[in-house]
């Protein structure tokens, strides 16, 4: 029996484990955390129609749950040699395997927005990432200033760590336009009498029911969209804080007074796939994602025979996109075994 290895036990990485498995192949399923699910697991609910992203978890779950195939946690892969048609992977634990075929469905980083200074992450109390705000609907939490208060003016900042070229990020995330707009409707639902404004470059909302949900945005919660880049924040005495940008369409500059401000940060290329891509000797693209052998016709299939790509490892994905990109995995593994 043909063995697998797939490092990377978030969606992609728990599709192709599952159907591959199904497929009559031994799996073995390596995830570095203690816990399966990415980062869909630390969210609260998903665009376009805010289902619980629970939802998608329980699905992974029942899939691990009925599927023949091994799941490792807190394992990590630290090296890889490839010979004859078969790869020698090393791990930090000391359990070692050997595979057949490899997936690196190592997902993506998320941009650290401390590196943006002007915008005060971690220097002014009020200001939180869209990864913060999830984490507290998550919880459960009523939105609120340090203070206590209640914010009665709250601005979303799009494209922090994307399309930026002093972040070195000139790519497009692709989902943070869609998740500052779910993310405002949620903040409206919670605090109604909030002034909610969203500050973007371009707004891309390019997958289905997207544009619908920015225009329900609009025309049923109120959220006022500005277009233009944030060039700084301060704080003043109460902890409230100024910005300043330029209104790109009037060609005015602006000052606002806001209570919270909230950065959505892009995906980038995560440590683990960056290291296992210098492990593999797989190559980088310019966006710092690894590179498949070819981006139209071969898009799993990495540099190294035996090695394929599922996932955000190669570029930023809805989840939506991610699973077809696993299912289209699966086919590449399958044939490449069955020639084998």
């Amino acid at each position: 029996m043909k063995t697998v290895v797939i490092i990377g036990a978030g969606v992609a990485g728990v599709e192709v484990a599952s159907q591959l498995s199904e497929l009559g192949y031994k799996v073995a399923l390596i995830e570095k955390s203690s816990y399966i699910g990415g980062k869909v697991a630390k969210w609260d609910h998903l665009f376009p129609n805010l289902r619980p992203a629970s939802d998608i978890i329980n699905s992974m779950e029942e899939k691990i749950k009925t599927g023949n195939f091994s799941v490792m946690v807190n394992t990590e892969i630290t090296g890889g040699k490839g010979e004859n048609g078969i790869w020698q992977l090393l791990t930090n634990n000391g359990k070692n395997f050997e595979a057949d075929a490899v997936v690196v469905a190592s997902g993506f980083g998320l941009f650290k927005a401390e590196k943006k200074e002007e915008y005060g992450y971690g220097i002014y109390n009020n200001v939180i990432t869209s990864v913060d705000l999830e984490e507290k609907f998550k919880k459960g939490k009523t939105i609120k200033m340090t203070n206590g208060k209640i914010p009665e003016r709250i601005a979303f900042i799009h494209c922090v760590g994307s399309r930026d070229e002093k972040s070195g990020n000139h790519h497009c995330s692709k989902v943070c336009c869609i998740t500052g707009v779910k993310q405002a409707i949620e903040l409206r639902n919670q605090i109604p009498d909030a002034e909610i404004y969203c500050f973007y470059m371009d707004l891309r909302m390019y997958g289905k029911d997207f544009e619908e949900l920015y225009r329900t945005a609009q025309e049923k919660y109120y959220i006022q969209f500005i277009r233009g880049r944030l060039s700084e924040a301060s704080e003043n005495i109460d902890e409230s804080l100024l910005i300043k940008a330029e209104d790109t369409l009037s060609g005015r500059p602006l000052k606002m007074k806001v209570d919270l401000m909230i950065l959505l940060i892009g995906m980038e290329p995560g440590k683990e796939t960056t290291d296992l891509g210098r492990n593999f000797k797989l190559g980088f693209d310019n966006d710092g994602f690894i590179k498949p052998r070819d981006i139209h016709l071969q898009r799993n299939l990495s540099s190294q025979e035996g090695i394929f790509l599922a996932g955000t490892c190669t570029c930023p994905m809805t989840i939506s996109d991610t699973i077809d990109n696993a299912r289209s995995a699966v086919i590449e593994v399958n044939n490449y075994l069955k020639n084998k």
